[in-house]
């Protein structure tokens, strides 16, 4: 959850910054347990599930990483869009592990990474640093028409 400031965002000298859309991408990773023969096990229940999870968490490495809950969940009919000259404010989160935004195509002219609005922004970064369990915001400004790709930069993933 992020929470704006009620006297909206601000740049680095303290002037008002405007945009026409709040976008949000929630990163979750999911950590599913695999049977001998490397397929997907199911469970009747979660708590059947629970001790074969805390196995495959300890790993420290998801099975599928997803983006809103769901693959191809920001594409198609549900993609993110935008005109030439508008601007967007794209809250980005990751619950569990750190994570690295990046807009090919564009870049985040202002981004308050750990979401702390009283901090002045950083400027003009094609890639920004969340940690797990954070929000963090960027305000871009689309300059060109095209299909801009929100993807976590973390390539060790890809």
């Amino acid at each position: 959850i992020m929470v704006l400031p009620r006297e909206g965002l601000k740049d680095g000298a303290g002037k008002p910054l405007n945009y026409d859309y709040v976008y949000y991408v929630g990163e979750q990773d999911f950590y599913v347990p695999k049977d001998a023969e490397g397929n997907f096990k199911t469970y009747e229940s979660a708590g059947d599930a629970y001790s074969d999870m805390l196995e495959v968490m300890k790993t420290l490495t998801p099975t599928h990483e997803v983006f809103n809950g769901a693959v191809g969940a920001l594409t198609g009919d549900n993609a993110m869009t935008a005109n030439v000259g508008e601007t967007v404010l794209i809250v980005h989160s990751q619950a569990n592990r750190d994570t690295r935004p990046h807009l090919i195509g564009g870049h985040g002219d202002y981004v308050w990474a750990a979401g702390k609005f009283r901090n002045p922004p950083q400027v003009d970064l094609e890639t920004w640093h969340i940690p797990g369990g954070c929000a963090g915001a960027a305000l871009y400004t689309f300059l060109q028409p095209g299909i801009y790709a929100c993807v976590n930069h973390n390539l060790i993933e890809a």
